[in-house]
């Protein structure tokens, strides 16, 4: 009885303060929603995540998947609206670190590279045509856009897609320095600004064979990842040295200068 009552008023507690919280057992590729009657729900889309607000089930959604409107500790309430310009869930965790009230948009952009423009301008270019696709839909937002790219001998190392490409991919970077490339585009629709930043992390990967190769691979299947491997996830076996100027840039974001740019636009409490 005494465990039932003190249940029910921490479930008090949780519909007082946003009706939500998110778990963090994996559901799918996304988070659970638990509501303030305790039904687990699978990350909603943006169309039944706004039906569910409406029926008081929980608040409305951030992103491609619902997420709760808890208490906004580090992001202004006042500011306007914030679009990530990217279907990246690296990207996404990324900013949830800081943003509970966000927008994720997949920008569509063909990311090829016909005009033969060097690595660095690429990613810029790239960075920004994702931030202009978005913003073409939500002018009132602001926009994050992104863009990385991997590149070992003057040659772009895309995303592998699946195990042998990556395979390919890291035998080629075995022995090797790669530099990684990320860069970000913010479009600011109150000043009508555009703000542009390219971090470069320099990776400097232990000689290893297929076997290695092989076996990283299966541990964290990273084949959606420029280079092959997870920062954070066990990619480290695969490296000798890393040097950077801000250690979130090589997961897709470069966090520092993001976060930097936010405070200075009003967007992050100071």
């Amino acid at each position: 009885m005494n465990f039932m009552r003190n249940f029910k008023d921490l479930l008090c507690i949780c519909e007082f303060v946003g009706r939500v919280r998110v778990s963090e057992e994996p559901h799918h590729g996304g988070r659970m929603i638990v509501t303030s009657a305790g039904e687990v729900k699978a990350p909603q889309t943006i169309e039944s995540s706004e039906k569910s607000a409406r029926e008081g089930q929980f608040p409305v959604h951030c992103g491609k998947f619902a997420r709760p409107r808890f208490v906004h500790v580090m992001q202004n309430p006042s500011s306007g609206h914030i679009c990530l310009a990217s279907s990246s869930p690296y990207r996404r965790d990324l900013l949830d670190r800081f943003l509970d009230d966000y927008e994720a948009i997949s920008p569509g952009v063909d990311e090829t590279n016909p005009d033969g423009l060097p690595p660095a301008e690429l990613a810029t270019q790239l960075a920004r045509r994702k931030a202009e696709a978005v913003s073409a839909s939500a002018r009132d937002s602001l926009i994050i856009g992104a863009d990385q790219l991997a590149v070992v001998d003057d040659t772009v190392l895309g995303k592998p897609g699946d195990h042998q490409k990556a395979v390919e991919q890291l035998l080629r970077a075995s022995g090797k320095t790669v530099r990684f490339l990320t860069a970000v585009c913010i479009l600011d629709p109150r000043e009508r600004a555009r703000y542009e930043h390219t971090d470069t992390t320099t990776v400097r990967f232990r000689s290893f064979d297929r076997r290695l190769a092989d076996a990283y691979l299966r541990h964290d299947k990273p084949y959606d990842c420029a280079g092959s491997f997870r920062i954070e996830g066990a990619g480290f076996i695969l490296f000798e040295s890393v040097q950077t100027d801000d250690p979130t840039a090589l997961i897709g974001l470069p966090m520092i200068w993001v976060a930097d740019r936010l405070l200075k636009l009003g967007y992050l409490l100071p």
